[in-house]
């Protein structure tokens, strides 16, 4: 499974990218005004900050929610740099947008997924990735890890390619649940990343051996 970081924080980004894990990074816009970036001109530079630290795929959202602009927003967004990924909303003219830009070689993550069903009509547009907000289903009171499951299988029996991108992470047990289910990918803020280091036996473990490491002198 691959690890993106959710953020717009360059500090975090490099963080997250320092421990040598990091294979891409999602945004969108209520992230970027989290770190007071505002405008289009402000925003596209920071795209492009961020490709300069990560290797892998960028996912940078459209604000539009009709077609022919989705278009151009998203044409400007992929001319930014080659690992942009044009981040649309599943909405109807979302879809038509997808496969455009599918049909003209621009990749594509579709956003604020919360159903097999519209898993469905975005592997069939050519979706690059497909991003189910877990965190948000569980608190609707469904179950986020189920759907990534149902999508496995789907995907899976139906040969689609679109790769599942589990979103709205809340914690690490999140994290190894998505892995578990057959998520492609996982995105999450650094500290979810960074609580997988995390256990109490390691701590008494480590605290051991340097406490036997000083009486060897």
């Amino acid at each position: 499974m691959k690890f993106f970081i959710d953020t717009a924080n360059l500090a975090h980004i490099s963080e997250a990218n320092e421990l040598g894990i990091l294979d891409g990074v999602t945004t969108n816009p209520t992230l970027m005004a989290k770190e007071g970036i505002k405008g289009t001109e402000a925003i596209n530079n920071h795209y492009k900050a961020i490709c300069e630290i990560v290797e892998g795929d960028i996912s940078a959202e459209v604000l539009s929610t009709d077609f022919a602009t989705i278009i151009e927003e998203g044409k400007v967004l992929a001319a930014l740099h080659p690992n942009i990924v044009v981040k649309v909303p599943m909405i109807k003219d979302g879809i038509k947008a997808i496969k455009w830009f599918t049909d003209n070689g621009i990749k594509t993550n579709c956003t604020l997924v919360f159903s097999a069903g519209q898993a469905i009509l975005a592997a069939k547009a050519g979706a690059t990735y497909v991003s189910p907000f877990i965190g948000r289903i569980d608190d609707s009171g469904w179950d986020g890890i189920q759907l990534i499951r149902q999508i496995a299988t789907i995907y899976e029996r139906q040969g689609f390619k679109t790769e599942i991108l589990a979103a709205s992470i809340r914690n690490a047990n999140h994290i190894i649940a998505c892995a578990e289910a057959g998520a492609n990918v996982c995105t999450c803020p650094l500290d979810s990343i960074l609580a997988l280091l995390k256990h109490p036996l390691t701590d008494i473990g480590l605290a051991k051996f340097l406490e036997d490491a000083k009486k060897m002198g």
